[in-house]
């Protein structure tokens, strides 16, 4: 069985801020944009992996949830709760830099890891902790 990761989803709450961090920012292109129901998806990716998209979604991406779920999902994004992704550099100080400069709200800043990584972290507009992780050799 051939299996590979196509798409992975990051919540936001607000498209118009988070479009220009991922496609400016961190530099990936905008693949798709869709509404539906009063919600609207963006997919993301990276140039160099066009089989692999992140998907923009909304805190609880299901038009049927009650009220009460739409909005403990709005605050635990919001108290960013909600997992984040992580994304492979080869060059993780530069990476730092790169998004700092940009305005990134920074979480960490480049370490080495004791499980063989060196790596860093920042917030997204939404409140998402993204990882940006080189392996050590």
């Amino acid at each position: 069985m051939d299996i590979k990761l196509s798409q992975c989803f990051i919540a936001v709450d607000d498209h118009e801020k988070a479009i220009p961090f991922y496609r400016d920012v961190l530099g990936l292109e905008v693949r798709n944009d869709v509404g539906f129901e009063g919600m609207r998806w963006v997919t993301v990716g990276a140039p160099s992996q066009p089989g692999v998209e992140i998907v923009l979604e909304p805190p609880l991406a299901d038009p049927n949830a009650p009220a009460a779920d739409k909005e403990a999902m709005a605050e635990l994004l919001a108290k960013g709760l909600l997992r984040g992704v992580i994304f492979s550099t080869e060059d993780c100080d530069a990476t730092f830099e790169r998004i700092r400069a940009a305005g990134g709200e920074v979480l960490q800043e480049p370490i080495d890891q004791p499980y063989g990584v060196r790596d860093c972290a920042f917030r997204d507009p939404a409140g998402n902790m993204l990882r940006f992780s080189q392996p050590r050799a």
